[in-house]
């Protein structure tokens, strides 16, 4: 939502001319919503109405309290690119966290594997820190909040890139794109986190769900070992459900360290000794065993292939380019608008007949 602006829809009527009944109809339509809504203000506030204000539906409000959350409570997202599924995790009354919901992702742009540079429009992998002033009511694409991309690993390894973000309008150009609705019901939760004492809110971005399966899948993968490494903060959230801390040493993630030790590190220093907790580790032997396994049954057709194409800056992006880079949910353009042109009408539109 770029601009908010507030118009009278009263109509003058000129006494030279009048206006047709047709028109004086739709303005006298226009005019009654402008009470209900002056109406609704007495009772909610006209700011509900704006999208990033919205408040939670009711139905997930009820999904919130049977599993033992509360509204406020902090949250953490996970992102799976080969999936297109972005899952919000919530905190419960224990302190652990469990999976709220999971949101079909409408576009995402680029190859699996990390975003590197500027330009080549890969939407990223990692762990990212969501602060409040990360949020974006205002943004083009509906509502949005940047990734906080790059972070301090990302740095450390020389990759570049600005204003990835998590947003609406469910068109992708190195971002995740969800829908309008979709993105509104997460901007809620987050502000909610926020209004709850969250002080920042964690995202996970994988390139596929770290199964076993999916590792022997990608195995012969340019990125194999940079996904091995996200492997293991996954596995810490899966096993004690509680959000890893994420630091950074000799240029890698690493997971088994308190907070104020990894605050600490150099990203380019080496790591300290790190233990560790035992379920992970037993995760981390069994998952390796069982990849292992599988990959030795897999033929060769069965591992995954991996597209070449590549943005450089600069390049122009025409519609061929745009589709081989695009990962888009089925009955949407490449503007994110529905085939059918569809786009559900405004509230104003609907009465004046637009």
């Amino acid at each position: 939502m770029a601009e908010v602006r507030t118009t009278s829809l009263v109509p003058v009527v000129s006494r030279a001319g009048g206006v047709t009944g047709m028109v004086a109809g739709r303005l006298a339509r226009a005019a009654v919503l402008a009470a209900s809504l002056f109406t609704l203000g007495a009772c909610q506030g006209i700011e509900d109405l704006v999208p990033a204000n919205k408040p939670l539906p009711h139905e997930l409000v009820e999904l919130i309290q049977k599993q033992g959350m509360g509204t406020n409570s902090p949250i953490l997202v996970r992102i799976f690119k080969e999936e297109s599924e972005l899952e919000v995790w919530k905190q419960k009354t224990d302190g652990t966290y469990a999976k709220l919901k999971t949101y079909p992702i409408c576009a995402w742009s680029g190859n699996l594997g990390p975003k590197q540079r500027e330009g080549d429009r890969q939407a990223p992998e990692g762990f990212y820190t969501v602060t409040p002033a990360q949020l974006n009511p205002d943004s083009q694409y509906h509502l949005a909040f940047n990734m906080g991309y790059p972070n301090t690993f990302d740095r450390a390894n020389a990759r570049t890139g600005t204003h990835l973000m998590v947003h609406g309008s469910c068109s992708s150009a190195g971002c995740y794109a969800m829908d309008d609705a979709q993105i509104e019901e997460i901007y809620a939760l987050a502000r909610h986190s926020f209004g709850g004492g969250q002080r920042a809110f964690q995202i996970q971005a994988y390139p596929f769900r770290m199964t076993p399966k999916n590792m022997a899948r990608h195995r012969n993968s340019e990125h194999y070992a940079f996904w091995k490494m996200l492997k293991r903060g996954s596995d810490y959230l899966e096993t004690t459900h509680r959000q890893p801390v994420v630091g950074v040493c000799e240029k890698r993630y690493v997971f088994d360290l308190d907070a104020e030790t990894a605050k600490g590190l150099d990203p380019d220093g080496p790591c300290p000794e790190m233990t560790p907790p035992i379920s992970v580790a037993a995760k981390a032997i069994s998952d390796e065993a069982e990849e292992q396994r599988i990959a030795s049954s897999m033929a060769p057709s069965e591992f995954a292939t991996y597209s070449s194409f590549a943005y450089k800056m600069g390049d122009r992006v025409n519609p061929e380019a745009f589709r081989a880079e695009q990962h888009r949910r089925q009955g949407r353009d490449r503007y994110g608008n529905l085939v059918d042109g569809g786009r559900s009408p405004s509230i104003f539109g609907s009465f004046i007949g637009r």
